[in-house]
């Protein structure tokens, strides 16, 4: 069994990847151990997006008076809420299945270890080995829950991104270790249908610590009028077992004090481990850093014919990073010219409520450069769109380079403004000025007009403030 290309994985990178080779012309494989459509499709993107949208419906019906609407007292099935999500993961995963065939890729089933020769030994679910071999080989192995040393997960009582999504019954009381994009999802999502949410995070700014500090200060008051307890600068110290549930022994690291908390689940949301091991690096001595494989701008490994992407790389661990990578991998495999992915301008999006996205700089990141800065902010309480809709937390936050109007960073915490970032990242690929997208006219009334305002504010040309 030869191939131009064999993927290990079948993620967004790996999947993607492979369509695009097979559109090139190569004779494409793609080992996958699990589901086709990896963590994304099956465990992460799509499934969380589902749980969040049955929180969101259920949110607006406790509010249907607001819109003038009468209806009887909402009741959260949380059991249908989990299948509905289920249902959805399936269905994108048949998706995917169904792509395979289109392109003619060969899809084999089974865990695939790398082997020298250009060759991958894939075993199968009843231990049977098969070998294969291609010019080329692309890891696309993903990552899966990242596991503290003090937070061993056990499925049970202490619990991952997995785990969360299929819970047999609702916790009454949840502690969610970690407030990047996975835990505050997670605790926006069982917090609105009705569990006590506590979130720790060890670093100092709190919520999405990574974000602006202004999107956390928004989020945190948002989350903490929800009714959620957010303890920042903390660290988990211990997690005893009880007959009830679990005792979270949390340590203020400024002031050394300790609390104790109880509940019935700890989520650990501490990000993403990538999975390397036992994959054959060290068989043919692809060089790693803490775990990372090292790659060029091309996605080639220090071994000719071998190339890794998405979450196993040092890059942001984000499923369409992924899926850029792997076509720009497979198209310079292909002897196209593809220009190297810019890291600066990835979008990230949270898709907890209000949502959050951004691209670029922050503020901090803008002033440590040595930029002098114009930042405008335009709040949706302002905006007609957003008093129409009953959204008004949040705001677009605009950061420029005073000197040239060179459009740094743009940061947005509201409904749906994980719809409106690609405008930014639009802007910045085409190196647009602040006045550029000042006099772009924007429709009215929209959420997007905050865009348009927000960058008239660091002007002060703004009309609506």
């Amino acid at each position: 069994m030869n191939f131009d290309l064999i993927i290990l994985g079948s993620g967004p990178g790996g999947y993607v990847a492979a369509i695009r080779a097979s559109r090139l012309g190569m004779k494409v494989a793609v080992v996958e151990k699990e589901n086709l459509g990896g963590v994304c499709l099956n465990w992460g993107c799509i499934p969380t997006k589902a749980l969040l949208k049955s929180a969101q419906v259920f949110d607006y019906i406790h509010h249907a008076k607001d819109y003038g609407i009468t209806v009887n007292e909402p009741v959260a099935e949380f059991g249908q809420m989990i299948s509905r999500s289920r249902g959805v993961a399936d269905g994108m995963s048949k998706g995917v299945n169904f792509l395979m065939k289109k392109n003619k890729i060969t899809v084999i089933e089974g865990y695939g270890r790398l082997a020298r020769g250009k060759k991958v030994v894939v075993t199968d679910k009843d231990g049977k080995k098969a070998e294969y071999s291609a010019e080329h080989i692309i890891i696309a192995t993903g990552g899966r829950a990242k596991e503290l040393p003090n937070i061993k997960i056990d499925g049970k009582k202490i619990i991952g991104y997995r785990e969360a999504m299929t819970l047999p019954v609702q916790p009454k009381k949840m502690v969610v270790v970690g407030a990047g994009a996975i835990g505050v999802e997670f605790a926006y999502f069982y917090n609105t249908i009705g569990t006590e949410i506590t979130v720790v995070e060890f670093m100092e700014q709190g919520l999405l610590p990574r974000e602006d500090a202004d999107i956390s200060k928004e989020l945190t008051k948002v989350y903490k009028k929800a009714g959620m307890k957010i303890l920042a600068n903390s660290s988990v110290e211990k997690i005893e077992m009880t007959d009830e549930g679990c005792s979270v022994i949390v340590k203020n690291r400024k002031d050394e004090s300790v609390q104790t908390i109880t509940c019935d689940i700890v989520l650990s949301a501490a990000g993403v481990t990538p999975n390397t091991e036992d994959i054959g690096l060290d068989v043919l001595g692809i060089e790693t850093d803490r775990g990372m494989i090292k790659v060029d701008a091309y996605y080639r490994t220090n071994v000719p014919g071998i190339y890794a992407i998405g979450d196993v790389i040092p890059t942001q661990a984000l499923a369409h990073v992924a899926s850029a990578e792997g076509i720009t991998c497979v198209e310079k495999i292909a002897g196209h010219h593809p220009e190297p992915i810019d890291y600066s301008n990835i979008p990230g999006c949270t898709y907890c409520w209000p949502e959050v996205s951004s691209v670029g700089m922050t503020e901090a990141q803008a002033k440590e450069a040595g930029y002098e800065l114009k930042i405008g902010k335009f709040p949706f309480s302002a905006s007609g769109k957003a008093s129409a809709s009953g959204a008004k937390d949040g705001f677009v936050k605009m950061i420029f380079d005073a000197k040239y109007g060179e459009f740094l960073g743009g940061h947005m915490i509201g409904a749906n403004v994980t719809e409106m970032i690609a405008e930014l990242v639009l802007a910045k690929k085409l190196e647009s000025t602040g006045h550029e997208i000042l006099k772009a006219i924007h429709p009215h009334p929209t959420m997007s007009e905050a865009v348009m305002e927000a960058t008239a504010a660091a002007y002060d040309e703004v009309i609506h403030l």
